[in-house]
């Protein structure tokens, strides 16, 4: 079976841990031109290039001219269906974590009891 090409889908092109990393970067430090995620990331000029490119493909990154620089931003709502698809696991391991809390509380009042600590 053939692998859906990179610049198609903004799940294949996060799939890429160095673009996970420029996504983060500019997360965290706002927009920023190519030179700045090159000295953040420790990367060379065309590997964050061509990453980026990847990126502004699927919308994941937008991109504006300031001068002679040009900008780059995380556009969230390109990332959106990830945080959809992610969102149906982090209720199941809300409800294993609620049926962990009940594990523990009966684990406590069992010891407790075993203790004479309990409300007799």
């Amino acid at each position: 079976m053939a692998r859906a090409a990179t610049t198609t889908d903004v799940f294949n092109a996060v799939a890429e841990p160095r673009r996970r990393e420029i996504l983060d970067a500019l997360v965290d430090g706002g927009e920023r031109p190519v030179g700045e995620l090159v000295r953040v990331l420790g990367l060379g000029q065309p590997q964050v290039s061509k990453h980026l490119r990847v990126l502004r493909e699927v919308g994941a990154v937008a991109v504006r001219d300031e001068g002679r620089q040009r900008l780059y931003r995380v556009n969230g709502r390109a990332l959106k269906p990830i945080h959809d698809w992610v969102s149906n696991y982090e209720r199941t391991w809300s409800e294993r974590f609620e049926l962990l809390d009940t594990v523990l509380e009966d684990l406590k009042e069992d010891r407790d009891k075993e203790e004479g600590h309990g409300s007799e």
